[in-house]
């Protein structure tokens, strides 16, 4: 089944230049899709519209659902959204930043009761991170804010999640741990879209890959998608994609030879 379809969207800020223009693509059930692009080549702006930010044109579908149609309730219940790690304005516990999550679907000015609670503890638990609930968030390493913004997420008991780059400024290993996190997901049952900048770990991890240049999108298979050419159309860098000995594709940078 279709988890979002995406027709003809265009977005333009007032007074300017079109950033987004005409993309068409889908996210089906279950699937880890990688958002690339350079910067500046709208990610973050396409994650707001299909968020429901105004000023789009064409139509987005959620679950069969024009997105213009469902309420902020109705729309919280189907799609949580994940921002970049960084620091939180008020010095939350991390159970409490998780319980804001469980709390979106709740109507306007409603406090989150047993139920709640309970979502942001099985949230805390399911990713592993259930020591941390009584630390504040500003106290917490990357890695462990990431987690505990994912948990959020799974507290609003969504199945589509919107992320946007979940692994910006961590160290390897806490990258290696988030992106492990996010497969698990996938695995269970999860549907995500994800913004990044790095093509290895698209090669490694999605199972299709959507490119934003100059305004435009291109989607398939991540073999097929990333490539030498496009990348160094993208970067203006000099790679090479190679397959290792396991059968595991990445990017080798590399010095073009001089005339």
């Amino acid at each position: 089944m279709t988890a979002m379809e995406v027709k003809k969207l265009s977005f333009a800020y007032r007074g300017g230049a079109p950033v987004l223009s005409g993309l068409d693509f889908s996210v089906e059930e279950g699937e880890n899709v990688y958002l690339l692009g350079p910067n500046g080549a709208g990610k973050t702006t396409l994650l707001r519209c299909l968020l429901g930010q105004r000023g789009y044109t064409g139509s987005v579908r959620v679950a069969g659902d024009e997105l213009r149609s469902l309420s902020p309730r109705a729309l919280a219940r189907r799609v949580a959204y994940i921002p970049q790690t960084g620091e939180s304005a008020f010095d939350y516990s991390a159970r409490d930043m998780v319980l804001m999550g469980a709390a979106a679907p709740l109507r306007w000015l409603s406090s989150p009761g047993q139920a709640e609670e309970r979502s942001a503890d099985e949230a805390l638990e399911r990713l592993g991170i259930a020591g941390l609930a009584g630390r504040r968030f500003q106290q917490l390493s990357g890695g462990e804010r990431a987690l505990v913004l994912i948990a959020r997420a799974l507290a609003q008991q969504a199945k589509l999640l919107l992320m946007d780059e979940p692994a910006a400024s961590l160290d390897f290993g806490n990258r290696l741990r988030v992106m492990d996190e996010i497969g698990k997901l996938v695995s269970q049952g999860y549907t995500v879209l994800q913004a990044s900048h790095d093509p290895d770990d698209a090669l490694r991890c999605a199972d299709r890959v959507l490119i934003l240049a100059g305004g435009r999108a291109v989607c398939g298979a991540p073999r097929e998608i990333i490539t030498a050419e496009r990348l160094e159309a993208l970067y203006g860098v000099a790679v090479s994609v190679e397959t290792l000995p396991d059968g595991r594709a990445m990017c080798v940078p590399y010095s073009p030879p001089t005339p």
